[in-house]
């Protein structure tokens, strides 16, 4: 009866320091921003909460966190991720023998610490990065499609596909979990299309924004998308669900004016007193009347001398010309 009890005791202990492996997991990095809501495996982290082996990390909708690990190295997290340090090895050299991060879902920013470029992995669900002393972002979708953006050094990403090289800055590769992958080509504003999320990379469109030090090129993808921005769809009602118009109630009618009073007639002038009349004047003496002279009368004057007749000038008595 003693050694049941004694090994029941035994399991208990064992049950209870297994749920809590964060806990008993060493330390490997701390957090140095949260921003909304990060979680870990005990709940929300705050700045200087320390980041264990093993530990799923996990931000909210709108959440953004910021870690530094024991070697330098440095992961963003930012909206909607899901991430676990699958692996750290370390040494007493400040440096990592094996560090491993499985990406689950969301985008990140990796920054390279002080440890040999071939102790760094992260794994995502359509590949491997593999890292050669760099700072790039990536990005695993729902369905698994991972996208990489080099920012600087070299990276490498391998798949069921192959491998595919990324020397360049901005140079960027998409991969999908059955094998197909594309050719590293420049990141541009097709890169969110072809990934299906507008916000899939926020630290290069300027969705997110990292503490200084942490911020790199925007490839361009930031003032594409600041330009040609997708209009907004207009939200239309199905017919069933449509409010029956607002009848705007008829205005009351005005009062009339009231009728002004008439006006009080003028007072009539008094007529004027009329003039007398003008005494008539007295009528002229009538002048005499005139003697008519009668055709006697003129008989009575003496008769006027004739005048003697005038000798008539003969024309045939007169000198032609010519002659003397």
């Amino acid at each position: 009866m003693a050694y049941l009890r004694r090994a029941a005791f035994v399991a208990l202990i064992v049950a209870l320091y297994g749920s809590m492996p964060s806990k008993a997991a060493e330390p490997i990095g701390q957090a140095i921003r949260i921003k909304t809501e990060v979680s870990g495996a005990t709940g929300p982290l705050v700045v200087s909460d320390p980041v264990h082996r093993d530990e799923r990390i996990r931000t909210s909708r709108s959440g953004l966190g910021q870690f530094v690990f024991r070697d330098g190295s440095k992961l963003a997290v930012g909206a909607g991720s899901s991430v676990v340090i699958d692996k750290f090895v370390f040494d007493d050299s400040r440096s990592v023998q094996k560090l491993t991060v499985a990406a689950a879902k969301g985008t990140f920013r990796w920054i390279s610490g002080n440890s040999k470029h071939s102790a760094y992995q992260i794994l995502t669900p359509a590949g491997t990065i593999g890292v050669r002393g760099t700072v790039f972002d990536f990005y695993v979708g729902g369905d698994g499609t991972t996208a990489v953006v080099l920012l600087s050094g070299a990276a490498e990403f391998c798949g069921r596909g192959g491998c595919q090289q990324l020397t360049r800055r901005c140079d960027c590769v998409v991969a999908r979990p059955n094998g197909d992958m594309t050719d590293t080509r420049r990141v541009d504003r097709s890169i969110l299309r072809t990934l299906g999320n507008r916000q899939a990379l926020p630290f290069l469109s300027g969705g997110q924004q990292l503490s200084p030090g942490w911020s790199g090129t925007g490839c361009g993808l930031s003032a594409a998308i600041q330009i040609r921005p997708d209009p907004p769809q207009p939200r239309v009602l199905p017919p069933t669900k449509l409010a029956p118009p607002i009848e705007t109630p008829p205005k009351p009618d005005k009062p009339p004016k009231p009728d002004k009073p008439p006006k009080p007639d003028k007072p009539s002038k008094p007529d004027k007193p009329s003039k007398p009349d003008k005494p008539s004047k007295p009528d002229k003496p009538g002048k005499p009347d005139r003697h008519d002279k009668s055709w006697h009368d003129k008989l009575d004057r003496p008769d006027r001398p004739q005048k003697p007749d005038t000798p008539r000038y003969d024309r045939s008595k007169a000198r032609s010309p010519g002659r003397w």
